[in-house]
């Protein structure tokens, strides 16, 4: 599938190839629209809560004028909630998930770009691509990329010593020592199964992209995993739902292992904290989260302007030093932290970044079915 090859594209070498041939870019006005009279006004963000750190808003209120507004969300489907409750208005930017183009295109409250007010040349081939190849219609585009990262394993290296990326698995999750100290989103969590199962040869299922063929296949797929998450879910302290919980289940709830995005446990990583961050065997599941613009929106000078000073080098990798994420730009490793790019390495050691999943555009039937999978487990 080219989601596939696309994800096998996202990787630090990409980045650094990209970084080589955007020095010429680099050294443009990345904040220069041709509708350039947006120098004061609003702008209103319905955003990831993680995915802006300081000082990107901040430094760009204080270059432009211009007032943003932010509505921090946490997860995929409360942004959709919020999106169909308003039918958009309020928001002038979303920042919906890659895979979840089938499902935004039904909502019909998108519009489409104006490209040629964009710096799409500043962008990574890879991270264009997996924009332009799902959120293309009509002959227009209606997404562009923010930042990239990844779900795999996270622990606290005090508590749980000696993992190893040979042997680091989605079923490491589910190890006797660890009962009861696990955390994990419940969705994420049955998909770990399948890949941990596909991989030893118990569930065979493509990688788990047979699940994505039609409901009857998926439902053959899920329901013997889900039988097994019920049945060990005494495995599991928490199911998480932010970056925030995520954090605090490592910090303060007694998690010892989870399988996490890497964002905030590389932020903790970061901070010294006894937290790291891996790919299993099976893969870390990969993600793109970008803009989209309502079709309510109010400041349209003001949307490319901001868009323009997310995709500048220097933003891309505050952006990605900011939050644990990855950045979407050429030329942004140049601007990365030392701690950062040795965050990155040793996330994905190894033949780790060749064996990527990248989630696959969710048809809206499968995204009721998961969400109905997910909530039996919840609730068990």
């Amino acid at each position: 599938m080219e989601t596939l090859l696309a994800a096998r594209s996202f990787n630090r070498r990409v980045l650094f190839k990209g970084a080589l041939a955007a020095g010429t870019i680099a050294a443009t006005g990345p904040w220069i629209v041709k509708d350039a009279f947006s120098s004061s006004g609003e702008l209103s963000l319905l955003n990831w809560d993680d995915e802006l750190p300081n000082p990107v808003i901040p430094n760009f209120e204080k270059k432009t004028g211009i007032k943003v507004k932010t509505t921090p969300f946490s997860q995929n489907e409360e942004q959709i909630n919020k999106l169909q409750a308003t039918g958009g208005e309020g928001f002038d930017l979303c920042e919906p998930t890659r895979d979840r183009a089938p499902q935004f295109k039904e909502l019909d409250l998108l519009a489409p770009f104006d490209t040629s007010k964009l710096n799409l040349n500043n962008l990574l081939p890879s991270m264009l691509e997996a924009s332009t190849s799902v959120w293309t219609w009509d002959g227009k585009l209606y997404h562009v990329p923010h930042c990239w990262g990844s779900e795999a394993i996270s622990w606290r290296t005090d508590l749980a010593p000696g993992l190893t990326y040979d042997k680091l698995s989605y079923g490491t999750l589910w190890a006797p020592e660890f009962k009861g100290k696990m955390q994990g989103r419940p969705h994420s969590l049955l998909l770990g199964i399948g890949l941990w199962w596909d991989k030893t040869g118990k569930l065979p299922s493509n990688r788990m992209l047979d699940a994505f063929k039609d409901e009857e296949t998926m439902k053959k797929i899920y329901d013997p995993i889900l039988a097994f998450a019920v049945e060990n879910k005494a495995q599991v302290k928490q199911f998480w739902d932010s970056a925030d919980n995520t954090k605090s289940g490592f910090m303060e709830n007694g998690c010892v292992i989870g399988q996490t995005w890497d964002g905030p446990a590389l932020s903790l990583k970061k901070q010294g904290k006894p937290v790291t961050y891996m790919a299993p065997q099976e893969g870390a599941i990969t993600w793109v989260d970008g803009w989209a613009m309502t079709k309510a929106a109010k400041n349209i000078p003001q949307i490319y302007e901001w868009l323009n000073y997310v995709h500048s080098p220097e933003v891309s990798a505050l952006i990605a030093d900011g939050s644990g994420y990855n950045p979407v730009v050429k030329g942004a490793d140049a601007f990365l932290s030392e701690v950062a790019k040795k965050n990155f390495a040793e996330a994905y050691p190894g033949n780790a970044l060749d064996n990527l999943w990248s989630r696959p555009p969710e048809p809206s039937w499968y995204a009721e079915l998961r969400t109905q999978y997910a909530e039996k487990f919840k609730a068990a």
